[in-house]
């Protein structure tokens, strides 16, 4: 059965930084395309960013230029650095992947505030 974990969330103050990590596990198929999901109280789960097997990065405009996603594919870990956070980042992030099938993480709070 494949799991995706993720790890790193908390608290942080505005402008500071964060990395999440998400591993992927439990499956023969090779992980193609992860990346991570957020939701805000009261709003849509919105893409945050993409990458692909093949190393195509795709981000949301609102963290363009802060974000960074990579990944590991030895690993099949996928990790998101998050810099110049805002409290408009504040959200439950959740980890994407598609293996045979597509496969959410259970989520991971991140709270900026002061």
């Amino acid at each position: 059965q494949v799991q995706l974990v993720e790890s790193g969330g908390g608290l942080v103050q505005p402008g500071g930084s964060l990395r999440l990590s998400c591993a992927a596990s439990g499956s023969a198929f090779s992980v193609n395309t992860m990346g991570w999901y957020r939701q805000a109280p009261g709003k849509q789960r919105e893409l945050v960013a993409f990458i692909t097997s093949g190393g195509s990065r795709n981000y949301a405009d609102s963290v363009k230029g802060r974000f960074t996603i990579y990944r590991d594919n030895a690993k099949n870990t996928v990790y998101v650095q998050m810099n110049s956070l805002k409290p408009e980042d504040t959200a439950v992030y959740y980890c994407y992947a598609i293996l045979d099938s597509g496969y959410w993480g259970q989520g991971i709070q991140v709270t900026v505030s002061s």
